[in-house]
Order: structure tokens, then sequence, then C-alpha cells
């Protein structure tokens, strides 16, 4: 029997490049640990990422070229089943960064049982980030991560990612 590696690795086909120059990351357009691991996800389709439980949430991915100049914001369109376990009092962190080199900026959310939506949430402070003149690697990386509680979580659905030219 064939090795078959643990990590999800992000399927380029999966990642939608809009005319407006934003982007729709479809599940399996994402780099998720463990995400081909059944005891830990479910089958991952384009139509959504569903966790079973892990202690270490990493969802990662990477957009571009992005256009100097831009602000972009990064956001998950998420939902938290009923059934969800280890969310509360636990953030998640989404993260974004300009370039392999760049310095992370990040939005700190809490997730709840019957979440069901984008996550920063509209009414929240949205995750921005500006690419500068001078940066020479357009690639902007993004991540949604809970790698620090040590704490088993489970029951969350990741329907897509988004990342939106700010308006």
């Amino acid at each position: 029997m064939p090795f078959k590696k643990p990590h999800q690795t992000a399927d380029q086909a999966s990642i939608v490049k809009k005319n407006d120059g934003s982007f729709e990351i479809k599940p399996k357009g994402l780099n998720i640990i463990w995400g081909n691991d059944l005891r830990y996800w479910k089958t991952i389709t384009d139509n959504g990422a569903e966790l079973i439980q892990v202690s270490w949430l990493e969802v990662s991915g990477k957009v571009g070229p992005v256009k100097v100049g831009e602000t972009y914001v990064v956001k998950f369109d998420i939902e938290v089943k009923d059934t969800g376990f280890g969310w509360g009092n636990t953030e998640v962190l989404i993260m974004a960064k300009i370039g392999k080199k760049g310095s992370y900026k990040y939005k700190p959310v809490k997730l709840a049982c019957g979440d069901n939506g984008y996550i920063p949430k509209a009414n929240e402070e949205q995750l921005e980030i500006t690419v500068t003149v001078g940066e020479k690697d357009l690639d902007l990386h993004f991540g949604l991560y809970e790698v620090w509680s040590g704490k088993w979580k489970g029951g969350l659905i990741i329907k897509k990612a988004e990342v939106t030219k700010k308006s």
C-alpha cells in the first residue's frame, strides 16, 4: 500500500482569481495540517472541510500576485456545529503577511457552537493587509490557527476563504 501524506497540500485549481483581483479559496485550495488523516478531518472537498478533532489547528493558503498599493481583507466562511467542542475561551487567529519573509498581521476571533458565516464577523474589525511599495514577493500568505492552547477541538466546517480588495 503506498504511503499517503498526512497533510493536505493546496490544489491550485481550487483557487479562483476574480476579475476584480480578489480571490476565493475553496477548501481543497488550502494547506491543512492532518487534512488527509480521517481520524482528524472528514474527506475534504471543494464544498467543505469538516474538522473531527485536532489539538493543532493549522489551515493556510497563498494567493498572488497581489498589487502594490492595494489593501486586502482576509476572512474565512465557517460553521461550528452545535456538537462542536473545545472552542470556549480559546482564541483562533486569522493571520496574513505579504511575501514569504513578511511580518504577520493577525486578528484574534472567538468561535462558539452554532456560529455560521464569516470570521471576522461583519461588525468586527477586519484583518487588513496593505501591499507596500518596494515589495518584491507579491504572494499573500494567510491562515487560520489555534496551535497554542493544546486543547482538543472539533466540529468546525471551513466552507471557503476569501482575500478581497478593500473597497
